[in-house]
C-alpha cells in the first residue's frame, strides 16, 4: 500500500449500477483501485471487446470492495465470480450483491491460489490485483493462463514496470519482465506509483 489516506468508499463508474458507493472495509492490504485507473481499464476493455459484455465470464481474484468486479457486471457482464479471503470485505460483498440482487455475481470466499484451481469453467476476464507487499504475481500469473478462455485478458496492476518498454527497474531483486514472460501486454499505463495493464497470452 502507498502512504495515501484510504478512501471511505469507492463508486462504480458505468453501467446499470452507475454511481453506486461501494464502502472500503479496513483491512490491512485492502487498496482499491482508483476511479480514473477504473476508468482507463474499462475503456480499454470496452474497445477490446466490442462493448460486448453479455456473453462474458469475469474473474475477480482478490475482489476488496468489489470495485472491479461490480463494474464489469453493471456492464452486462454475464457472470462474475468474485474471490475474497477476508471476512469483513466477504460480508461487504454480500451486502452489497443482496442490495443490487446481483444474480450474476457468486462468491466464493478463501485464498486465490487455493481457490483458482478449484473453480469451474474459463474466463474471458481476470483481474488480478493482489496486495503488492505479498508478492504473489509470480505464481498467480501461470494459474490463470490455464484459466483463460481463448482471446481471454487478464487485468494486472502492480507497483513494478510492467510494459517492457518500460525501465527495466528491480523491486526486491526480481525483475517484473521475468515473470512477464509468455504474456503480450496489450495496454498498460501508470498512476502515480500505480503501474496497471491488459495482458494476453502470446500466441505459439
Amino acid at each position: 500500500m502507498n502512504n495515501h489516506r484510504r478512501p471511505q468508499q469507492v463508486r462504480i463508474i458505468g453501467g446499470q449500477w452507475k454511481r453506486t458507493p461501494l464502502s472500503v472495509a479496513n483491512v490491512d492490504g485492502l487498496r482499491p483501485t482508483p476511479d480514473r485507473v477504473r476508468e482507463t481499464v474499462f475503456n480499454w476493455l470496452d474497445y477490446l471487446q466490442d462493448r460486448r459484455w453479455d456473453n462474458r465470464r469475469c474473474l475477480d481474484l482478490f475482489a476488496g470492495t468489489g470495485a472491479l468486479g461490480f463494474e464489469a457486471a453493471s456492464r452486462g457482464a454475464a457472470e462474475v465470480v468474485m474471490v475474497e479471503s477476508h471476512p469483513v470485505a466477504l460480508k461487504n460483498l454480500q451486502a452489497v450483491c443482496d442490495k443490487l440482487k446481483a444474480q450474476q455475481v457468486v462468491l466464493r470466499p478463501g485464498d486465490a491460489l487455493h481457490v483458482l484451481p478449484t473453480l469451474s469453467g474459463k474466463f474471458d476476464v481476470i483481474f488480478l490485483d493482489p496486495p503488492y507487499q505479498q508478492r504473489q504475481l509470480p505464481s498467480l500469473l501461470p494459474a490463470c493462463l490455464a484459466r483463460l478462455n481463448q482471446g481471454g485478458l487478464v487485468y494486472l496492476e502492480s507497483d513494478q514496470a510492467l510494459n517492457p518498454a518500460d525501465s527495466a527497474r528491480r523491486t526486491e531483486g526480481v525483475c517484473a519482465q521475468a515473470w512477464l514472460g509468455g504474456w503480450e501486454v496489450v495496454r498498460s499505463d501508470k498512476a502515480g506509483q500505480v503501474h496497471f495493464a491488459l495482458l494476453r497470452p502470446v500466441a505459439r
